[in-house]
């Protein structure tokens, strides 16, 4: 019969599993963390984590980390890091697509107005006075401002037209 017990390098593999886990969770918000339901010790410890400077005492308290997520249900900690990550990505599409859409108002002012209002299902008479201010801009500075604010709006319309805000 053959014993189905891991092997060492198995052993190894999830034990650095647990710790990179661990390590996630180190840079969690007090908030995230506390919607765990975390024991106590492997909390105490994670918060002792964020406070140590040593490299050489974060690397251990690591260890000890993932020595105690051995006996913590890891499906919570995955569900809520994977939500996270996926907020994460979220983000930074909107982020993309209000970069995209500046461009494409400053590039061509009042005819991608119009397009914008009809994705975000906002018309923003704000935005059409910036993109007027923008074409009056006298220096750098003031235009480089102008641009900022436009981002601003269509980020914050974008934002609204997800859902997210």
């Amino acid at each position: 019969m053959t014993d189905l017990k891991p092997s060492k390098s198995q052993k190894k593999r999830m034990q650095t599993a647990l710790q990179d886990l661990g390590e996630q969770l180190i840079g969690l918000s007090d908030e995230k963390l506390a919607s765990l339901s975390l024991d106590e010790r492997l909390n105490y410890a994670i918060q002792e984590a964020r406070r140590m400077k040593s490299h050489e005492a974060k690397r251990r308290q690591k260890q000890y980390i993932g020595k105690l997520m051995r006996d913590v249900d890891q499906e919570p900690i995955h569900a809520l890091l994977s939500s996270l990550q996926g907020d994460d990505r979220r983000q930074k599409r909107i982020f993309a697509n209000a970069e995209r859409w500046r461009d494409r108002l400053v590039r061509e002012g009042h005819d991608a107005l119009q397009a914008f209002a009809t994705e975000s299902g906002q018309a923003s008479a704000a935005l059409a006075s910036l993109l007027a201010d923008l074409q009056r801009a006298t220096s750098d500075r003031s235009e480089t401002t102008i641009r900022r604010n436009i981002f601003r709006h269509v980020h914050d319309a974008l934002v609204a037209a997800s859902g997210d805000g």
